[in-house]
């Protein structure tokens, strides 16, 4: 049984290495903007709010984002196990995490961090192509993720692992893998 959250900063590969991490660990792969998506095309009524939010340009609360998780946790396929990618994505939502996980009986097995030197970051963000992404704007939301997200680093200090995601994909992968089978 494997629940892992995955951090790390933007271009760093999560979404790619979640997909690759949840099949060969057979747990669901969570990703908070999937459970976005889902919610609004469902319209459930967390959706709905969320979507209120996001069509007036704001923020989705805490409040809003935390409740889709807890309901995502305690559905039947996570019960063995899961995949956290995008949440917590600071330290105020890891401790909401953790109160999830008590009130399940659960516990993290570990946080894997992926690891990329910031220039590199840069280079793979500017390669996507998006016309949102520009060396600045890319500057500025990776440190965002300095501010915001990396504080998660010190509060997971007891069950980081710290995979260098420089390089091939199934070298990141198998890196992760091997890093997680000495862990468990």
């Amino acid at each position: 049984m494997v629940r892992l959250v995955l951090v790390g900063p933007p271009g760093a590969g999560k979404g790619t290495q979640a997909a690759v991490l949840s099949e060969h660990l057979a747990v669901p792969h969570i990703s908070s903007g999937d459970l976005f998506r889902e919610n609004i095309d469902n319209a459930t009524p967390l959706g709905k709010e969320a979507k209120s939010y996001l069509d007036a340009g704001e923020l989705v609360p805490d409040e809003v984002t935390n409740e889709m998780v807890r309901q995502r946790l305690k559905a039947a396929d996570a019960a063995e196990g899961f995949l956290l990618d995008g949440f917590p994505r600071t330290t105020p939502q890891a401790d909401v995490l953790n109160g999830i996980l008590t009130e399940n009986g659960m516990e993290l097995t570990a946080v894997v961090q992926f690891e990329v030197p910031r220039e590199e970051l840069v280079r793979r963000l500017l390669e996507r192509g998006r016309s949102d992404d520009t060396e600045d704007l890319i500057r500025r939301r990776l440190d965002v993720y300095d501010s915001e997200t990396a504080p998660l680093l010190d509060y997971y200090r007891d069950k980081l692992i710290t995979i260098d995601a420089f390089g091939p994909v199934e070298e990141v992968s198998s890196r992760a893998l091997e890093a997680l089978r000495t862990r468990t």
